[in-house]
Formats: C-alpha cells, structure tokens, sequence
C-alpha cells in the first residue's frame, strides 16, 4: 500500500508536503504516527500511521531563526540562555512523553536541548503568547526560547495522545536555512496529489 499524507483542504506549505509524503512513501517514520512542525509558517500537522490527518494548529517557536542547536544551552537555567540562543532545532525526533522540571507533562523533541513541545503558557502577560498563536500570520509566532507552544487543547486531544497511547511519532522539524532535502535526505514522491486523491477515495 502507497502511503502519502492526506491533508485533506487544509492549506500547507509545497515544504511540509514533501516531508510528510517522503516520511510516511519512504517508511521513515518506522510505523509511527508522524508530526511535521513547519516553522516558516508557524504549524504542526499530526498525521496517524496511514497518513490521516489528525489535526493541525498554529505553534509558537525560538525567538531566534535557526535550525541549530547551542552546545550546552540544554543545561543552562532559562534566565542565562541568551537571545541569540534561542532557537527551535530542525531535524527528525522520535517524541518523548515525559517531566519538565515543574512536573508538567510534555513530548521531548531534544531532551539533551531542553526542546519539547507543550501547552502554551501565557504566564508573562507583555509576550502576548495566546494572541500570537491566534493571530493570522506566522510573523509574530517567535516567542519562545526554543520550545514549540501549542493550544491547551491540541496538545492534550491530538497531540499528547498520539505520543502517549497510539504507537508513537516520529517528529519532523522542517528548516528554515536550507532544504528539507539536504536535511532528511528526502525526496518528492513522483505524482503524489493524484495519488494522495486516490488513495483517500479508496478508504
């Protein structure tokens, strides 16, 4: 079975189609659930094993472009991790569940980083964390220090169930200083809308 990622009328960068359709053609995700985090536009897509779609919503990210990690910056306290440092790892992750340090539950995308990816919380009024991820661009979505936020209830009704009970994920974070290609090592799966059509048509 040819399996492509159905994105159904959700909107979708030509980038977060490739990966997702690469990802779940190639095998890659290793029969896991597969989420990619675009954060040139701000979003996650969770899609099941098969390709369905389980849902997408907007994310806030590192405050600063980038898709490297700063060595050590996983262990400093987050008042000493400088602006500069602030970023959102590109890469595959296999999701973790677990802790952060205040025992609120979270999906590791880089335990070693101190990335995951959680509930937003708009504790520091003046960051404006809940308007940003409400707002209709991308443009003000980078806020964090290199967490990926997402609303309280796509996190605990998508995404921490996917993770938790079924099966698992493989986490895609798309880059925002080169090609996904060059990155993953991907490819574009040849005639893969039609083939996406046909094979949501035949379920």
């Amino acid at each position: 079975m040819v399996r492509l990622a159905q994105f159904g009328t959700e909107p979708a960068s030509p980038e977060a189609r490739h990966v997702a359709n690469w990802a779940l053609h190639s095998g890659d995700n290793g029969k896991r659930n597969v989420v990619v985090v675009d954060k040139r536009d701000a979003r996650v897509f969770v899609f099941d094993r098969e390709g369905r779609l389980l849902g997408t919503a907007p994310v806030l990210l590192g405050s600063q472009v980038g898709d490297h990690t700063v060595p050590g910056v996983g262990d400093k306290p987050i008042a000493e991790v400088k602006p500069e440092e602030r970023t959102t790892p590109a890469g595959r992750f296999i999701a973790e569940p677990g802790l952060n340090s205040h025992g609120e539950d979270v999906v590791w995308v880089d335990y070693e980083a101190a990335v995951s990816m959680h509930r937003v919380r708009p504790i520091v009024k003046s960051e404006r964390r809940l308007q940003r991820l409400a707002s209709a661009t991308p443009s003000d979505n980078r806020i964090s220090y290199g967490c990926i936020n997402l609303p309280r209830s796509f996190y605990e009704d998508v995404l921490s169930p996917v993770v938790r009970k079924q099966g698992g994920a493989v986490i895609y974070v798309l880059p925002e200083t080169q090609a996904p290609q060059a990155l993953f090592g991907s490819y574009d799966v040849p005639n893969a809308d039609v083939l996406a059509l046909f094979a949501n048509s035949s379920r």
